[in-house]
């Protein structure tokens, strides 16, 4: 062979040899994303900027995730923090308040506003919400099992007068907290906990207080328990566990927490493809992949795409229970078509 042939060859070997992709296994969780509660406060302003035009104003983060906030706002949302940003001469424009609730003191300021709201609370919070309110009603005062400045935390304290609800964060909180009568206390939760943690600060008020009453039923809500589920199912013996989602979503940080432990040698929350790190991951053959209820299923096809450029995928699915939920918008909003290119820039096209 003569030495330019052989280079030739040595060059064609290199080539081919980065053409081959290694292979990588997806496993897909199911469920993922979007629960009834986020899918129906989205609707809610999709459905309002059809009927009612732009703007739309929203208070909060409709749901914790940017790029769902940022397609509302291309659609003509416009999101603020307080009712008071809302101009004079925009008070018959609808403000929509976010999916996490509100304290009660929100809608009677709209009221005293003379604002045209659209309350898009989950609701299994409303269910919260209630179920503290029952505790109150029978004399008990009310712990709160729940993360301190999230919003649904602030919405469900501000369901009841101040000073009748005690938020408890840790089992630390747990073992701390007097009460003034022990044998009249109740508890609920924050919708998106980690079910084991939840648990054990139960468990430990319980041991000190065993008159505490439960909750009517469970507050922790099924989309939280399922996406667990299925990451516990799916992290073991995972190289990389990803899940999709915002830092300051409550329930997608609670899945990465759960990969960690369930067994994936890593675990990373992601916004968007953009911000996997690539040189850190190392060399990687099994992916778990799931997404928090606020993360839209477009960013889970997009992530899966960016490891195709670099792997040789195949997705395993991974179905670990079905959701059938479906929670209807208000009934103002039930006139209008909801079609699929309307979500289409949070479900991609079908």
């Amino acid at each position: 062979m003569s030495a330019q042939s052989d280079r030739w060859a040595r060059q064609w070997e290199s080539a081919l040899q980065k053409a081959v992709k290694p292979p990588l296994i997806i496993r897909l969780c199911q469920p993922r994303g979007f629960c009834a509660g986020v899918d129906r406060a989205i609707q809610i302003v999709v459905l309002a900027l059809k009927k009612y035009g732009a703007p739309v104003y929203v208070r909060h983060e409709i749901v914790h995730n940017r790029y769902v906030v940022e397609g509302l706002q291309n659609l003509g949302a416009v999101f603020i923090e307080e009712l008071s940003e809302i101009p004079d001469d925009h008070k018959q424009s609808p403000v929509v308040f976010s999916a996490h609730g509100v304290p009660k003191s929100v809608p009677a300021d709209a009221v005293a506003r003379n604002l045209f709201y659209l309350d898009a609370t989950c609701p299994l919070v409303s269910k919260v919400h209630k179920q503290a309110m029952r505790h109150q009603r029978l004399g008990r005062h009310v712990l709160l099992i729940g993360h301190a400045g999230h919003p649904e935390v602030i919405g469900t304290m501000g369901q009841l007068a101040e000073g009748a609800v005690t938020l408890i964060e840790t089992e630390a909180d747990a073992a701390t907290f007097q009460p003034a009568n022990p044998q009249a206390l109740g508890f609920v939760t924050q919708t998106t906990l980690s079910v084991e943690d939840t648990a054990g600060i139960i468990r430990a008020l319980q041991e000190r207080f065993p008159d505490l009453q439960a909750p009517a039923a469970e507050s922790i809500c099924y989309a939280t328990t399922n996406r667990q589920d299925a990451v516990k199912e799916t992290a073991s013996g995972a190289d990389l566990y990803l899940v999709v989602g915002a830092p300051n979503s409550s329930n997608s940080r609670r899945l990465v927490e759960v990969a960690e432990r369930a067994g994936a040698r890593m675990s990373l929350l992601v916004q968007r493809a953009s911000e996997i790190p690539w040189d850190d991951i190392g060399a990687i053959s099994t992916l778990g992949l799931s997404a928090g209820a606020s993360a839209p299923e477009i960013i889970v096809d997009e992530i899966i795409d960016a490891f195709r450029q670099r792997f040789d995928v195949s997705v395993e699915l991974a179905v670990t229970a079905t959701e059938t939920e479906d929670f209807p918008v208000m009934r103002v909003l039930r006139d209008v078509e909801l079609t699929p290119a309307d979500m289409a820039f949070v479900n991609g096209t079908v």
